[in-house]
């Protein structure tokens, strides 16, 4: 019915009822209700799938929610709003809704809602990336960057690297010469990353006798648990079956061991620095002490805060960078002809040195490409970890309410068949002479996230990437343990994590490589 005839049949009815002022009240009201609808029309949402009554569409999120939420996606469009429990939640899978997310309306996208796992696992979300927006993240990330992750920073550490490297190196040498039938790479890759992680950011190395990490698997463990599904995030009044379904045993008892390896590693360092006048540590843990205890930070730095930053560049990069190895092995195992390209460049620029330095990788441009496109194919955490809008806000046309959870799904948009040519191929060839980097500029491309919230530690993973890539090229050939099975063949199946690993450890020969 058109807003004028309305009003005129209203006004024709009310003269002909006697005066009532709570009627004239109730008439107003629904007067100006019914203009502002006219005038402004209803907020549009983005589309969404159907829903089930009570669980929303929490059951169309599978095992591997990047791929079911692609899926998704492809049939109902770049932006998408699901109804997971109680949360509505929106899903970005276009590099052009990403942009204007976290270029147009960054501020508004880089809050985060606080989760179970990561409130009881980061002592109460006290770390950089699952802290809310505001100034305690702003200063957590500034000490973080300025004093551990900075490009300065991350070039002091190259002796760090390439010492560890070596070690790396030599185990798999000492295999070659042993006659072992293969080695899990997963596994070193993992100690190596471990291993430079906790050398740049504790001072010492966390290894047991067999050459293992002793917190590889600890490190593993919090990254899954960080993505777990909760009943309490999206059903508030069924956090109780948490307990019953193990999770939240699981996450304590995951804190507990976190926590105690953080005050061992903080109590370490104050006796250490009590016993030696002289001492000359510089790693992260030394630095954050002597910043809490000289009162020189803009806000309080409690033990726990310090623990949560801790826990939070540990795990992070030690599990993105031993996993994007592992995917970047995988593919060149499946695809031989670039294994062996990428091997003869390694090798020329080398030549008869004993010994790979920065200068040599910054020669190795087809290497760079095999990074990069190990990074669009595997982003090290396919779904973005998850933002909250703090205030209402208009993305593509839609609105979008205030606390709303979003997830940018990094593998769809880099995987998107409209921006890349044959998306499911390896193809490092993709990146000769092209532009787009990773670095949060180019949103057809960014592994590490991009905006406020992107990924600080970029540099100091990308460093560990070149040097432990360049060096098992170099000196190894590598084949399957079995002839019969070759390598398209590997499996490729994933665990879903905060970051995804690789469900299968992966198992290789090395063959000592003769000039």
């Amino acid at each position: 019915m058109a807003l004028l005839p309305w009003l005129q049949q209203s006004w024709q009815g009310l003269q002909k009822i006697p005066f009532n002022p709570l009627l004239s009240v109730v008439f107003l009201i629904s007067f100006l209700y019914v203009f502002k609808r006219t005038r402004i029309g209803n907020p549009t949402s983005p589309p969404s799938p159907p829903k089930l009554p009570i669980i929303g569409n929490l059951h169309q999120l599978g095992t591997l929610p990047h791929r079911s939420l692609q899926a998704l996606s492809n049939k109902y469009g770049p932006l998408m709003l699901l109804s997971l429990g109680n949360a509505p939640t929106l899903v970005v899978s276009s590099a052009a809704m990403a942009r204007e997310m976290m270029k147009t309306h960054d501020i508004i996208f880089s809050n985060r809602p606080k989760t179970t796992a990561a409130n009881i696992l980061l002592y109460g979300c006290k770390d950089v990336v699952f802290s809310p927006y505001g100034e305690y993240w702003r200063q957590a990330r500034k000490i973080s960057v300025l004093q551990l992750l900075s490009l300065k920073n991350v070039q002091s550490f190259q002796c760090v690297r390439e010492e560890e490297v070596e070690v790396l190196i030599n185990n798999i040498r000492d295999s070659c010469l042993k006659g072992a039938a293969s080695i899990n790479l997963s596994d070193m890759f993992m100690a190596t990353s471990n291993n430079i992680a906790s050398r740049c950011i504790l001072g010492q190395k966390l290894e047991e006798e067999n050459g293992k990490s002793r917190f590889g698997q600890l490190s593993r463990r919090t990254m899954v648990l960080l993505a777990a599904f909760c009943f309490g995030d999206f059903f508030p009044l069924l956090g109780w079956i948490d307990f019953l379904t193990g999770l939240i045993p699981s996450l304590k008892a995951t804190f507990r061991e976190l926590d105690t390896f953080c005050d061992q590693v903080i109590e370490e360092h104050k006796t250490e620095k009590s016993d030696d006048k002289q001492h000359k540590r510089h790693d992260f843990v030394d630095i954050l002490l002597r910043l809490q205890k000289n009162g020189m930070l803009d806000f309080k730095l409690t033990k726990d805060n310090l623990k949560a930053i801790l826990v939070d560049m540990f795990v992070g990069g030690t599990e993105t960078t031993s996993t994007t190895l592992e995917w970047l092995m995988a593919e060149l195992i499946r695809n031989p002809n670039i294994m062996k390209r990428a091997q003869e460049e390694v090798r020329r620029v080398v030549r008869k040195k004993s010994k790979i330095d920065v200068n040599d990788i910054n020669q190795m441009d087809y290497l760079k490409c095999i990074i990069k496109e190990t990074l669009r194919l595997h982003p090290p955490g396919p779904l973005s970890v998850p933002r909250e809008t703090s205030a209402s806000v208009k993305i593509g046309g839609y609105d979008i309410p205030p606390k709303t959870r979003v997830f940018v799904n990094l593998w769809a948009i880099q995987r998107d068949p409209t921006v890349w040519e044959r998306p499911e191929k390896f193809l490092p060839e993709r990146f000769k002479d092209n532009p787009i980097d990773f670095k949060g500029q180019d949103f057809e491309f960014i592994p590490f996230g991009g905006g406020r919230r992107g990924c600080p530690g970029l540099t100091f993973g990308v460093a560990s990437l070149e040097i432990v890539v360049a060096n098992i090229l170099c000196w190894f050939d590598w084949k399957l343990p079995s002839a019969d099975v070759q390598g398209k063949d590997l499996d490729m199946s994933e665990v879903n994590g905060l970051s995804v690993s690789k469900k299968i450890p992966l198992h290789l020969v090395p063959i000592l490589h003769s000039p």
